[in-house]
C-alpha cells in the first residue's frame, strides 16, 4: 500500500461523502447533504488527507486558530485499510501545521474511544455540546 498525504490539497464533497461511506462516521455526518459537506470542507482551517492513487482513503479534518487549539472535527479512514496506521499518520500531519503548544481536540465516535487513549490522547471529562439554539435555557 503506497499512500500519500496531503496538507489542504482539494478534496471534493463526493470524495468525502464517498470515503465516509466506507466508514463508522458516516453513520453521524449528513453524507446525504452535498451542500452541508461542502460547506464543512470549504470552511476547514486544516485539511490533511490520505489518497492511493486517485482515491481518497482517509481524511483529518480540523477547525483551528494554529496556536493554542485545534479541533480535529473528522478523522475518518477507509474500513479497507484501518489498522495499518494511516489515522495515526493523519493525526502527526495534522499536528506538524501546529505552531508549537497548540493543543489537539477531539470528540471521539463511539467505535474509536479506545484508540485515541492507545496512541496517547489524554481523556477529558467536560466536553458539552449545544446542537439547537432552541436547548439553550
Amino acid at each position: 500500500m503506497m499512500v500519500e498525504y496531503k496538507v489542504n490539497s482539494p478534496v471534493s464533497s463526493v470524495q468525502f461523502i464517498e470515503l465516509l461511506q466506507q466508514t463508522t462516521l458516516g453513520e453521524r455526518r449528513p453524507i446525504d447533504d452535498a451542500v452541508v459537506i461542502q460547506g464543512m470542507l470549504d470552511n476547514s482551517d486544516l485539511v490533511v488527507s490520505a489518497w492511493e492513487g486517485e482515491a481518497l482513503v482517509g481524511i483529518a479534518r480540523s477547525v483551528t486558530d494554529f496556536y493554542y487549539c485545534c479541533y480535529l472535527s473528522d478523522l475518518a479512514v477507509s474500513e479497507n485499510i484501518q489498522a495499518k496506521g494511516v489515522g495515526k499518520k493523519l493525526i502527526i500531519e495534522t499536528f506538524k501545521q501546529l505552531k508549537p503548544g497548540c493543543k489537539m481536540n477531539l470528540l471521539a465516535a463511539p467505535l474509536a474511544v479506545e484508540y485515541y487513549p492507545h496512541i496517547g490522547f489524554n481523556r477529558h471529562e467536560s466536553a458539552w455540546i449545544l446542537s439547537d439554539l432552541s436547548q439553550l435555557r
